[in-house]
């Protein structure tokens, strides 16, 4: 999956590798907008990042943590003036996370949030200042009336400064965003595939099927399908590959129909790309190194060919056991709505999914050659039943891996004063015994501030 390509380099055992594993995104720079009368910080970062955020008092400061980020570049050289900014400090805490310290002048209003940059990975932290100090602008002196003189009150002495006390705390989630299902539908246009038993041709089941899939994901919460082809046209197979990687995806599903010399050959099969495809697919990218720098995200331009193979091979292997793990778990789907080639997942080296860094698999719907798999194939009815196979191995697959800032991904509680384990877990509708469990927790007991991940309803 995306994420996996920067947490691959943590197996090295070089400094700068292991700096960089548990991160998967850069702070990369920082200025300040003014708008009105408020001020904006900004900070450019790779992409989206977990954060939260806290007020501190005496003096006064704003306090912004992100988790699993790599702090590059030197510090900013930044105009304070006119703003009740005294400073900014930048600061590596607990090995991944970065700590931002906004010193201020004054007591300000203040919120933080992520900003996505539409159509790129890339999002903005901004830091938004409002209210009294928030701008400074000149003002012309105005003669006021003079005070009556006051009685004098001997002052108490001066207390001792107090421990610093946190005002307020708010942990928020990356914005969430919909997993990618990229739907690949098999062959097309002058491209007809294979041939039925009478005559149907591969194309047009195939795209039949991926369509009632697209539908599917449409409905499912936290979903999104990408049709790689949604028309009777032909598309190259790297070309498919292509978009669904400038889409994103999450997960490459190619619909195929099989067919075989003996009519008597039927059943379904699903296939993840074997190793011996994915060396021939790491030697075609090192052997592009333009291509493969764009493809894998980690491969800088003076990498040497054998850490950059090391880190295709990486990225692949990561890839092949999340697709076996889908792969194996639409098969099981499939086997209860139409009979089995194989009971296991098969391997090859199909051009589909050769993708390194997005889960691919190829589903062999049935044999088109076969005439009782060829009649189910034309029947709507039975075109539902394998999208909905298909699209409930999707569904188990996700639900036990959500990528991180994905909406199946996003469902955490951060423990306010006043919680109950009771109260949270009717206000997610989940079991009091489910939640416990998630959380490994053996009593009711909670503490302010703990993070507690809300499994699914229903799971």
């Amino acid at each position: 999956m995306r994420y996996l390509r920067f947490l691959l380099i943590a197996l090295f055992s070089m400094s700068a590798f292991q700096a960089a594993a548990a991160a998967t995104a850069k702070h990369q720079t920082l200025h300040i907008d003014r708008q009105g009368d408020s001020i904006k910080l900004v900070m450019e970062l790779s992409e989206a990042v977990k954060y939260k955020y806290f007020s501190l008092t005496k003096p006064d400061r704003f306090v912004v943590d992100l988790f699993d980020i790599i702090r590059t570049g030197k510090g900013p050289r930044l105009d304070y003036s006119n703003t009740p900014i005294k400073g900014i400090r930048l600061g590596i805490r607990k090995g991944d996370d970065l700590r931002m310290v906004v010193d201020l002048s004054d007591s300000v209003k203040a919120d933080a949030y992520i900003q996505p940059i539409p159509g790129s990975r890339r999002s903005r932290l901004v830091v938004e200042m409002k209210g009294a100090g928030a701008t400074r602008k000149q003002h012309v002196a105005v003669a006021k009336p003079k005070p009556k003189p006051q009685a004098v009150v001997e002052s108490s002495p001066k207390p001792k400064q107090q421990p610093v006390v946190v005002k307020s705390e708010k942990a928020y989630a990356v914005p969430q965003r919909d997993i990618i299902i990229a739907i690949d539908a098999g062959h097309g246009g002058g491209d007809p595939g294979a041939r039925g038993y009478k005559g149907t041709y591969e194309k047009n089941v195939t795209l039949a099927i991926a369509r009632k899939l697209e539908k599917l994901v449409e409905k499912e919460p936290g979903m999104r399908p990408v049709m790689i082809r949604d028309s009777d046209r032909y598309i190259r197979l790297r070309q498919r590959i292509e978009k669904a990687q400038m889409n994103n995806a999450d997960l490459f599903v190619s619909i195929h129909a099989d067919a075989f010399d003996d009519p008597r050959v039927r059943g379904s099969s699903v296939y993840t790309l074997s190793r011996r495809g994915a060396s021939t697919e790491a030697a075609r990218l090192l052997a592009d190194r333009e291509n493969s720098a764009d493809i894998i995200g980690f491969l800088e331009g003076d990498q040497d060919d054998m850490l950059a193979s090391v880190l295709i091979d990486l990225s692949q292997n990561a890839t092949i056991e999340s697709s076996m793990d889908v792969a194996g778990r639409v098969l099981h789907s499939l086997g209860r709505v139409n009979p089995l080639h194989k009971r296991r997942v098969e391997q090859a080296g199909f051009v589909v999914l050769k993708s390194p860094d997005i889960p691919s698999i190829l589903v062999e719907t049935a044999f088109i050659s076969n005439p009782d798999d060829e009649k189910n194939l034309l029947s709507r009815r039975h075109q539902q039943k394998m999208a909905n196979a298909i699209m409930k191995g999707i569904r188990s697959y996700f639900m036990s891996n959500p990528p991180p800032g994905s909406r199946l991904a996003a469902r955490e509680h951060v423990i306010q004063r006043g919680d109950t384990l009771t109260a949270i877990a009717e206000r997610y509708d989940v079991s009091l015994s489910t939640l416990r469990k998630t959380n490994h927790l053996k009593g009711d007991q909670l503490y302010v501030g703990r993070v507690l991940h809300i499994p699914l309803a229903g799971s």
